[in-house]
């Protein structure tokens, strides 16, 4: 036997604590820990939730609307191609509702119901699919999903593991998890923008976390930034888990459909 040969079997001899720790066990080691502080099973097992709280949208970093919100979450079975679907209800008397799903949405108003746009709903399935509390609870077990410890930081104050999470169509989202609580305190999402032509970066952060019940642990606060401007943010008064009927996610029957009006391109006058 070589030196060399000698020292790769005194290595595979070595208890797994002796060993130097992959980026990939040390980011799944840090993963099971953020799933076990979120609640554990009860996490992973999730049937759905309410959030009550108010809405903030900012343009430009600037404050450009708010509005009491109620955003019911519901969790499906496995199997299903995306595993959520969304009721978001806005204003003081609950009056504009969007149903959202992967694959279709609606804004029902005092006007009726009227179809969300392609892109909407592709937005929806790309945050969706990218979001860590739903890649942990419902993708982690998917054929190429990937986990890479990138190690520890100290990261606005806060000490924290950082891991890069990503899929086999070359989604990535970066997750800063506390050392301590083993919560996540945020991530980042590279998107590309066809607007601009060019990738952003989507930081979401994620602050005061409570029991939504059953040991579930869920933050309140949700603040979304992208290229370091705030765009949304979410305080809720209170997250509790709960159990939903298929119904308050679809259209109710005989609702009225209407139809999106595009703009009139206004011709110039004729010049006297």
């Amino acid at each position: 036997m070589t030196r060399r040969e000698f020292s790769a079997a005194a290595l595979a001899l070595l208890p797994a604590a002796a060993r130097a720790e992959t980026a990939p066990e040390r980011g799944k080691r840090v993963i099971d820990r953020c799933i076990q502080a979120l609640g554990g099973d009860a996490f992973r097992q999730l049937p759905g939730h309410l959030q009550a709280g108010s809405a903030y949208h900012f343009y430009d970093d600037e404050l450009d609307g708010l509005s009491p919100a109620k955003i019911y979450t519901k969790y499906l079975e496995p199997g299903a191609p995306f595993r959520e679907v969304q009721r978001q209800v806005f204003g003081k008397k609950d009056e504009d509702v969007i149903l959202l799903s992967a694959t279709e949405g609606w804004e029902i108003t005092y006007r009726g119901a009227e179809a969300l746009p392609k892109d909407r709903i592709e937005q929806f399935r790309d945050v969706l699919l990218t979001d860590v509390f739903y890649m942990l609870r419902a993708r982690l077990d998917e054929p190429g999903i990937g986990l890479f410890g990138k190690g520890a930081d100290v990261v606005e104050n806060q000490p924290v593991e950082i891991v890069d999470i990503y899929d086999s169509e070359n989604r990535s989202t970066t997750v800063w998890i506390h050392s301590t609580s083993w919560l996540p305190v945020r991530q980042l999402v590279k998107r590309w923008d066809p607007v601009y032509k060019e990738r952003r970066d989507e930081m979401t952060r994620f602050s005061k976390y409570g029991d939504a019940g059953g040991g579930v642990m869920w933050p309140r606060t949700i603040q979304r930034e992208r290229d370091g401007k705030k765009v949304y943010q979410l305080f809720m008064d209170s997250v509790q888990v709960q159990v939903f009927d298929d119904s308050l996610f679809k259209l109710p029957p005989g609702t009225k459909m209407v139809e999106h009006v595009k703009p009139v391109k206004m011709k110039p006058a004729d010049s006297k």
